[in-house]
Formats: C-alpha cells, sequence, structure tokens
C-alpha cells in the first residue's frame, strides 16, 4: 500500500453543500455573510483530505490557521435548497500562509467568487499568535495552481 504522504501535491479541492434554511433570508436567498462559512468549510475539508485539520497538534504545539485576508464577490444569489458545489483552488503558497481562490456555483451558474488568505500559527502564546512555517508533512502535499485568476 502506498504512502499518502507520496501522492503528488494537491493544487485544488472539490465539495459540495446543500444550502440549509440557517442559511438563507426570509426570502429563501443565502445572506452574504454565509458565503465565508462555506469557504471557510471547504477550506477546513480540504485541510482534513490532506491529514491536517483548522486545529491541529505537531510536534506538542497546537497549530492553527488564521485569517488575514477574506474577499467574496456576490454574483448571482442561491436559494433555500440549492446544491452549491464549492472549488477551492490554491492560488498562492508562502513558507507559512495559503492564499486560496473559491469558486461557488449552482447547477452551472456562477453564484460567487472569493479569495482567502490564512497564516499557520503557533496557538496559546501568552504573547499570542506566532506566525510559523507549515509543517512539512503538509507543505509537501499542496502546490500552487498554475491557473491564472479569473
Amino acid at each position: 500500500m502506498s504512502d499518502p504522504r507520496d501522492a503528488a501535491p494537491v493544487t485544488e479541492f472539490r465539495t459540495a453543500r446543500r444550502v440549509e434554511f440557517a442559511d438563507a433570508d426570509m426570502g429563501g436567498i443565502v445572506h452574504f455573510a454565509r458565503y465565508l462559512v462555506f469557504m471557510e468549510t471547504a477550506e477546513h475539508e480540504f485541510l482534513r483530505s490532506l491529514g491536517s485539520d483548522a486545529f491541529s497538534t505537531t510536534d506538542g504545539k497546537t497549530i492553527g490557521w488564521p485569517r488575514v485576508e477574506v474577499s467574496c464577490q456576490y454574483l448571482s444569489p442561491a436559494h433555500y435548497g440549492d446544491e452549491l458545489e464549492i472549488h477551492l483552488r490554491i492560488a498562492r503558497k508562502g513558507t507559512s500562509s495559503l492564499t486560496y481562490a473559491i469558486t461557488i456555483s449552482t447547477a452551472g451558474r456562477l453564484v460567487a467568487r472569493g479569495r482567502m488568505s490564512s497564516v499557520c500559527c503557533l496557538m496559546g502564546n501568552t504573547d499570542g499568535l506566532e506566525s510559523i512555517p507549515m509543517p512539512d508533512t503538509l507543505s509537501r502535499r499542496i502546490a500552487a495552481s498554475s491557473q491564472v485568476d479569473p
């Protein structure tokens, strides 16, 4: 059996989510702030697919990925009950940071486009967060996409 750490580096991740009642306003349209939750959830699923998580322990230290930047462009409404396709692509990979380009669509219709940057940090320091290089095992599994942003 092959070791998953030997797999080719990943440049993208896809997931799906149904719009729930709590995601929508009284008109059944997804509330704008929920798109940020969808993007963050996709990031967490992506990290878990690589054997990591939004919070993980490495060498006895707790590591997290706080956001340093997020943006979202709303292109078309999504509604209660829609099945959303969320496509996360690694737009930039730094030593300690990842920038994701994310598209959200339903039934082939683009509804939102966003970007999110997170930094690998040592959590629980008395001095606050400390940016650190991402763990080697995770870094080897991730590659920046060569695709140009739309």
